[in-house]
């Protein structure tokens, strides 16, 4: 804290110089940890349960929060005897690492829920997650076991006209002084901005998207916000996005970070991506004060940590 004009300090070269006249250093738009992870050698740490099972695959974005020294991970499963449909599944670990499936799986099985995350505002847990036909829906729950759907979102244009026939998906929510933030991406052309004030109808900020690919190759073609992190004054967006598909094999992806000051305008970490190897919808959880895990989810979840602590073994 600077304490007074008259308090003075002397530097190396043998000046002095008013204490209140030294300006704090400018933090990094792109601080170390949030951008350096190392991959923790126990990977995957959990992964669909196999043939049998109602969660026999896992797939897409899930959610992990730490609450009251708890890790609890929400997640997308679905069986080949009932590929039409996408179910919720929950489990716990007291690490973060080890992971335990909830007895009463799967928590939710009578609409299509994918691609969520969770928002607790208020005492309530809020689901934002894709549905039928990748039409984002919401859920509710007083405890994150036990979920009501309150419907599909209600999103429409600047101008309060309704969205054009097609998807919207992988919904990410922020909420902030009394306003709910909601991103969302059209098949994966752009990632949108629209805001309500009462979680039922939604207004896009403005008609274009607020995070586009490209122009550099490993988000050249496709994009998708996963999470986004208020820190150091800054807000962070955790994306995935994809270049351009091989002739032969699958898509790739990758996990990528942008940060903004207004949610509105964002700028690319010149370092991207964080993670390569088809590692992606990304979030960052935060173990301790300003210290960061970074999982991904799809199509199994992996952690990487804080870069200086180096691989960790089980």
């Amino acid at each position: 804290m600077l304490l007074a004009c008259l308090l003075v300090v002397a530097v190396p070269a043998g000046t002095v110089r008013p204490l209140a006249l030294w300006a704090e250093e400018p933090q990094p738009d792109f601080p170390p940890e949030l951008t350096q992870f190392v991959p923790y050698e126990g990977n995957p740490l959990f992964t669909g349960a196999g043939p049998g099972n109602w969660d026999e695959k896992i797939r897409e974005r899930g959610w992990i929060i730490k609450e009251e020294g708890q890790y609890r991970m929400w997640y997308t499963g679905y069986s080949s005897a009932r590929p039409d449909l996408m179910m919720l599944g929950y489990a716990t670990s007291t690490d973060g690492l080890e992971w335990t499936r909830y007895e009463g799986n799967p928590l939710y099985d009578q609409h299509w829920v994918e691609d969520m995350m969770v928002v607790r505002h208020e005492g309530t847990y809020f689901m934002f997650a894709e549905g039928a036909r990748d039409r984002a829906h919401l859920l509710t729950s007083p405890d994150g076991i036990h979920w009501s759907r309150v419907g599909q979102l209600d999103v429409r244009c600047s101008s309060g006209e309704p969205l054009s026939e097609g998807p919207y998906g992988t919904p990410t929510a922020w909420i902030e002084d009394g306003t709910c933030y909601l991103f969302y991406e059209r098949q994966d052309q752009g990632v949108w901005l629209a805001r309500s004030r009462d979680m039922r109808v939604w207004t896009n900020v403005q008609d274009e998207p607020v995070l586009s690919p490209g122009p550099d190759a490993y988000d050249g073609e496709l994009i998708a916000l996963n999470q986004v992190l208020k820190y150091a004054g800054r807000y962070y967006a955790w994306y995935h996005g994809s270049g351009s598909k091989p002739a032969e094999g699958a898509r790739q992806w990758t996990t990528n970070l942008a940060v903004s000051h207004d949610l509105r305008h964002w700028k690319k970490y010149p370092g991207n991506p964080v993670l390569q190897q088809n590692q992606s919808s990304g979030i960052v959880v935060e173990e301790s004060p300003g210290r960061f895990r970074l999982y991904a989810m799809h199509p199994e979840v992996r952690v990487h940590l804080a870069a200086e602590r180096g691989p960790v073994k089980r």
